[in-house]
């Protein structure tokens, strides 16, 4: 383990090992289409099970930010993560479209309301100095355990779908037991939360920093869920099969698995929103290149260096926005960086597919290179405003 890891508080490495044992909650999600066609639904009722499941990521992290504030962070985890399994259950008993629909968006949004609480619980647990390099683990945790439920998830759904359920909601129950035992709720920041009016998000729209910072960081962010829905449709139209989009999101999980912790600790040195932006037009770049690519050799270099550019951003995001926040107001701050998220991978699997499909391809791979390399330069130019927030925050 890199020694910039090492000096993390508790906390951290605790939400570091449960957070692994979260993603392996989500192995239902991936094969979600095929269990609901293994029900009989097919077709247009398929897409309004999808579309609940993808609302349930615009509503969860709101709520999750202001719950985060008002009754804690560890209470709005464990509330996320039972609700999370008990809609796992409610899912795979649901007998109709309508319910199973009810079902998802339940999964979605419960299941999204942990992070701002988490990434919040981070926030209070270490200082400036070491926030960027907590995100990093917390999001490597993320990593490993998605690469693990990838394979395990395959290996599951090929002896019955109804195994997924039962490790999703038993490693979601599990994590809850983790956060009951081990994880302390800080002390409540006094003054701030009493002068404050109103107990929803309008102290962060009342923050004009926040309001610049937050949509660069959702188109950024839009371009690299473009990673999840517009590339297979790319490697499906070049004539290549399902096996193929599974071995480049290997590619993309040992990449990030194997060199996100040694990148943190290289890049740890240098500022923050000189590395997010140039690792944002790598992203950009290597989402671009996707365009060129018409066999194996061509979407595997696409990946590599769209991966490196995840490795290098690491981690920096949700630094930022942390330290932009106010201490009573973190768990809001999170949340709207959330569902600035939720937003981008819908716009992704709406806007982006459909500009894919009647556009044309050429059209979405040059609208994500210049929005993806514009909104890195206006990050970079924010980088004055953000580091004299952060001085004063520390000062403070």
């Amino acid at each position: 383990m890199p020694s910039s890891f090492r000096d993390l508080p508790p906390v951290v490495w605790t939400l570091f090992a449960g957070t692994i044992v979260n993603r392996l909650g989500y192995l239902v999600t991936p094969f979600l289409v095929f269990f609901l066609a293994s029900r009989g639904v097919t077709g247009p009722d398929t897409s309004y099970v999808l579309g609940a499941l993808g609302a349930g990521h615009l509503l969860g992290p709101a709520v999750g930010g202001v719950l985060a504030d008002r009754v804690g962070r560890r209470p709005t985890m464990l509330i996320g993560l039972t609700g999370t399994a008990a809609a796992q259950g409610a899912l795979f008993l649901a007998p109709g479209v309508w319910t199973m629909a009810a079902a998802a968006l339940l999964i979605s949004a419960a299941g999204s309301t942990v992070s701002p609480a988490a990434y919040a619980l981070l926030a209070d647990a270490v200082d400036g100095g070491r926030r960027r390099r907590a995100y990093a683990l917390f999001g490597w945790g993320v990593n490993i355990g998605t690469a693990v439920g990838g394979v395990l998830g395959g290996y599951l759904a090929a002896h019955g779908y109804w195994l997924l359920f039962v490790v999703d909601a038993g490693a979601m129950l599990l994590y809850a037991l983790v956060v009951t035992v081990r994880v302390k709720e800080p002390e409540r920041p006094a003054g701030g939360e009493r002068a404050e009016k109103g107990i929803g998000y309008g102290v962060v729209l009342k923050d004009r920093l926040a309001l610049l910072t937050l949509p660069l960081l959702g188109i950024q962010l839009f371009v690299y869920s473009l990673t999840e829905v517009a590339l297979p449709l790319a490697i499906h139209d070049s004539g290549l099969s399902p096996a193929v989009y599974g071995a480049m999101a290997a590619v993309n999980a040992v990449l990030v698995v194997a060199l996100q912790p040694y990148a943190t600790a290289r890049l740890a040195r240098l500022p923050r929103l000189a590395v997010q932006s140039a690792g944002g037009a790598l992203i950009a770049v290597g989402v671009a290149l996707t365009g060129l690519a018409d066999g194996v050799v061509g979407y595997t270099v696409s990946v590599v260096v769209w991966s490196l550019g995840e490795v290098v951003v690491a981690g920096i995001a949700a630094s930022v926005v942390a330290d932009l926040a106010p201490a009573h107001a973190r768990g809001r701050y999170q949340g709207a960086f959330g569902w600035t998220w939720g937003v981008a991978r819908f716009a992704a699997l709406t806007l982006g597919v459909a500009a894919y499909t009647t556009l044309g391809p050429a059209v979405l791979w040059w609208t994500a290179l210049a929005a993806g390399t514009a909104a890195a330069a206006a990050t970079l130019a924010l980088r004055t405003r953000i580091e004299r927030r952060t001085a004063h925050t520390l000062a403070a």
